[in-house]
């Protein structure tokens, strides 16, 4: 069901981009190009084809790039640009199931030395992202969602497992966010995140293990079922149209004229 808006009838489009920064909005649409599949993996950003579809000048385009490069949706190479990052589905699984390992180990290790100070960073973020779920902002809730990930490896205390889990997490972003752009899935990830920080609170190793550990695999489901569904939509919008059936031509009787 579509949200009511709460703008002004007579709110235009150019008010609303006075609302944002021309980056940003132009940032929000590279960023649905690449999970939608419209910019491929591998695919280099060609700034001045995007400068004229958005009509916009090439600063912002930069602009936008450098911000995804740093979410990890686009490669910077030097001297030949802006590139977006790929893996391909059999690395991607592969990857994924390495970190389902780390990221279960280091919630085991971090439930048995946690402190009452970590316990309430990690509620905090859990607690911000329950604020942004109704929203539906992807590009908003993911950038909470990697601190989270990110505040339980440095907390974990193994310097050596944390930097193996983030090595793997970087590889994996396309992938993730795309996951949870498919559909209504931002209520079942963080509903996921307050089962893994329960976990921690109560110290139970065991179970801190087990709910981050499904926490990542109900993420490569996820994963699987947005990557068809891209592939599906890509495939829709090659499909040929098929051309309405000619008219047949009838003859037409004679008119008869009056006598």
């Amino acid at each position: 069901m579509a949200k009511k808006s709460n703008l002004p009838a007579d709110f235009s489009a150019i008010d609303f981009l006075r609302t944002r920064s021309l980056s940003s909005v132009v940032q929000a649409e590279i960023e649905r190009m690449i999970v939608d599949g419209e910019l491929a993996p591998n695919e280099r950003v060609n700034e001045n084809a995007l400068a004229q579809q958005l009509r916009v000048s090439r600063g912002p385009i930069r602009e936008a790039c450098s911000a995804l490069s740093a979410m990890g949706l686009i490669e910077i190479i030097p001297n030949r640009g802006f590139f977006v990052r790929a893996l391909s589905d059999e690395e991607a699984l592969e990857v994924s199931q390495a970190r389902a390992g780390i990221f279960a180990c280091m919630a085991m290790v971090l439930a048995g030395r946690i402190t009452d100070a970590q316990v309430a960073i990690l509620r905090g973020l859990v607690d911000r992202m329950d604020e942004i779920v109704p929203t539906g902002e992807v590009s908003v809730y993911y950038p909470v969602n990697l601190e989270f990930h990110e505040q339980l490896a440095r907390m974990c205390g193994n310097k050596r497992l944390a930097q193996i889990y983030l090595g793997l997490a970087r590889e994996l972003h396309i992938q993730r966010y795309r996951a949870l752009s498919s559909g209504d899935v931002l209520h079942v990830s963080n509903a996921e995140h307050r089962g893994i920080l329960n976990a921690l609170a109560a110290r139970d190793e065991v179970a801190a293990f087990k709910a981050a550990q499904a926490h990542i695999v109900n993420g490569i489901v996820r994963t699987r079922k947005a990557g068809r569904s891209a592939a599906r939509s890509k495939a829709a919008d090659k499909a040929p149209t098929a051309k309405p059936a000619a008219k047949s031509k009838t003859a037409k009787a004679p008119t008869r004229q009056p006598v």
